[in-house]
């Protein structure tokens, strides 16, 4: 059964994890921060794993741009649970293609590992992520031809909805494609967890 978790800020929706897997401690987590990469966010990436770190889980630093195939392969298949952060949308496909770690993390999601989607890393769950243009610079990914996504819901994800951060762009995304996409926008205080075919929006 896929179990994801897609959130906005990871750091706002902490309790939510807890819910949808009680038995954290000592459990290894594959931290993927490539989209973040070409935002200058390493506070952010390191607040993370420090906050990962704090819940009794223990963070893997798995940055895919760089790693080898092998190491991608081995580190997600022998953790427990998987964490792609945000950042660039259209790089993180890139890499995710570039790499073959898009049909490696479908792989583990089919077992039934948790997977946790924050921002970028939910917006890439979706079918495609061509209509998050307005939120993210596609030419950050210049090699990227493709926009399918991992295609792991049959949604498409607006994350940051009504917020200080991209609240303005999530809104413009709502308004120009509400009427041709399923649309599942998310503040950055919500979490929304699949369950198989069961949705809970937290």
């Amino acid at each position: 059964m896929k179990k994801l978790l897609l959130v906005s800020l990871f750091q706002n929706v902490t309790h939510i994890l807890k819910k949808a897997e009680p038995k954290l401690k000592g459990k290894t987590i594959a931290y993927i921060p490539t989209a973040a990469l070409v935002e200058n966010s390493g506070d952010m990436i390191q607040a993370e794993m420090l906050t990962l770190s704090n819940m009794g889980l223990i963070p893997v630093k798995l940055e895919i741009s760089s790693a080898p195939y092998e190491v991608i392969d081995r580190t997600l298949s022998e953790s427990d649970f998987l964490f792609v952060s945000g950042g660039n949308t259209f790089f993180l496909l890139q890499e995710m293609k570039r790499t073959g770690t898009d049909k490696l993390l479908i792989r583990e999601v089919e077992k039934g590992k948790l997977y946790i989607g924050e921002s970028a890393g939910a917006i890439i769950t979706s079918p495609d992520i061509g209509y998050s243009a307005a939120m993210d610079a596609p030419e950050a990914a210049p090699r990227l031809t493709d926009h399918s996504g991992l295609g792991l819901v049959p949604f498409y994800v607006v994350p940051h909805y009504k917020g200080s951060f991209l609240g303005k762009e999530a809104q413009n995304i709502e308004e120009e494609f509400s009427h041709s996409l399923n649309l599942k926008l998310l503040t950055d205080h919500q979490a929304l967890l699949i369950e198989g075919e069961r949705e809970t929006l937290f």
